[in-house]
């Protein structure tokens, strides 16, 4: 669906009660367009984990303008199905992700320069410490 409106009519014509009952829900879901104007913002919020977060912001369930209680997270599942056709899970999104270099990267710990950390041989235990390690452990300098 294009707009959040439609979505907003078709819980109406799913559970009653008016579009402002229900557009807040699909306005929320379609807020990552604001940083990412194509489908792609979807990666986003229209998963599983995407509709549990729906629940745990507005609630689990709503009452409609005509006195209707419905469960939040239907309200989600069904925006997220009408956009995809099915709930994918956030592992299924990512799994498109192509990991780039600048994702791998890792940077040092504030102040951590020059700190040594064992890496200690099975059954032996870590330590922390200015100067390089003697010994059977593997060191690693940051």
């Amino acid at each position: 669906m294009a707009h959040c409106y439609y979505h907003a009519l078709s819980s109406v014509r799913k559970w009653g009660g008016t579009v402002d009952d229900y557009l807040p829900l699909h306005q929320w879901f379609d807020q990552s367009k604001a940083i990412l104007a194509d489908q792609r913002h979807r990666a986003l919020r229209h998963h599983a984990e995407g509709i549990f977060m729906l629940e745990t912001l507005f609630g689990e369930t709503l009452v409609n303008a005509d006195g209707r209680v419905v469960p939040v997270r239907l309200v989600g599942e069904q925006h997220v199905r009408e956009d995809l056709g099915s709930i994918p899970s956030f592992a299924d999104w990512a799994r498109l992700i192509t990991p780039q270099t600048w994702m791998l990267r890792g940077n040092p710990l504030d102040g951590a320069e020059g700190v040594t950390i064992d890496m200690p041989l099975p059954g032996e235990a870590v330590s922390s410490r200015n100067e390089p390690s003697v010994g059977g452990a593997v060191s690693t300098v940051i």
